[in-house]
């Protein structure tokens, strides 16, 4: 019995460092997100102050809309019945339809901050920096 307590306990401080890691990751890629956006961007303090709240409120929107989507999806849709079929088609649809009302409210409320260009360059900064991920992570598999 005892030993049955160990292994479990074993596996779970395993799990929790596997959590810690993945978190730590996730920080270390957003502290680059932040570094890279605002160096691309060349905000000024007052603008940055501006800026990122609102930034990070649309992304964490975004994130919440997509989160409900995948979490949906993810018992597959094989054993679904028509209506649920259905109900997940236009769950899909009407998160698609918020995203885009999110992305017009919140780009509206970033270029009244920051400037149309400046606005401009933080959708080419955004891709540069997904460009920019994904090749660090084909680099580190090969």
């Amino acid at each position: 019995m005892q030993r049955h307590l160990k292994i479990i306990i074993l596996l779970f401080l395993l799990l929790q460092s596997l959590v810690y890691m993945a978190q730590t990751d996730r920080d270390k890629v957003e502290a680059l997100r932040v570094a890279f956006i605002g160096k691309k961007l060349e905000l000024t303090t007052n603008e940055a102050d501006k800026f990122w709240p609102v930034y990070n409120e649309y992304n964490d929107k975004v994130k919440a809309l997509r989160k409900t989507v995948r979490q949906s999806f993810k018992k597959g849709v094989d054993n679904l019945s028509e209506k649920e079929l259905e109900d997940l088609y236009q769950l899909e649809i009407k998160a698609k339809q918020a995203e885009a009302e999110l992305h017009k409210t919140y780009n509206d409320k970033i270029k009244a901050i920051i400037g149309t260009k400046k606005t401009l360059k933080l959708r080419i900064a955004e891709d540069e920096f997904k460009k920019e991920i994904i090749k660090t992570i084909q680099d580190k598999s090969d």
